[in-house]
């Protein structure tokens, strides 16, 4: 199983629409590094959700339940992947100044690539993720 960090601007998509939905397509992305990155989800992998825009904070966790599978694009030409999710459980929300001032997660990729909407998380990341937004285990 495999961690990752989707990045959703919450006017279009949030957190709570996914709770209140049960289940969606992750679509729309647009850019060749992310959609290599959902290439590589697998059903199962969990996500952290985090909230861009004005939020700026890690909100929510979602699980896998479809692998990647087309996502055609009439506008721009690609090979696009989409993938489906289901809710997990909200977060307190994790700010990314928080994000930023603790000390594991310094090199936690959504740091050091502030651009990317979908990326790879580490175990301890995760980890470290959920303990400082409450998960329940």
């Amino acid at each position: 199983m495999n961690h990752w960090l989707l990045k959703t601007e919450p006017s279009t998509y949030s957190f709570a629409q996914l709770l209140k939905d049960g289940m969606t397509n992750w679509n729309g992305v647009r850019n060749f590094q992310a959609r290599n990155n959902l290439r590589q989800f697998a059903v199962g992998d969990i996500c952290l959700i985090y909230h861009s825009g004005d939020d700026k904070a890690v909100v929510g966790i979602a699980k896998v339940s479809k692998a990647g599978y087309p996502d055609p694009d009439p506008k721009k030409k690609g090979d696009w992947v989409q993938v489906d999710l289901k809710p997990v459980q909200a977060l307190s929300p994790v700010a990314l100044t928080t994000l930023k001032s603790t000390p594991a997660l310094k090199e936690l990729p959504l740091i050091r690539h502030t651009r990317l909407s979908v990326m790879p998380v580490t175990e301890d990341h995760y980890e470290t993720i959920l303990k400082i937004g409450g998960a329940k285990k």
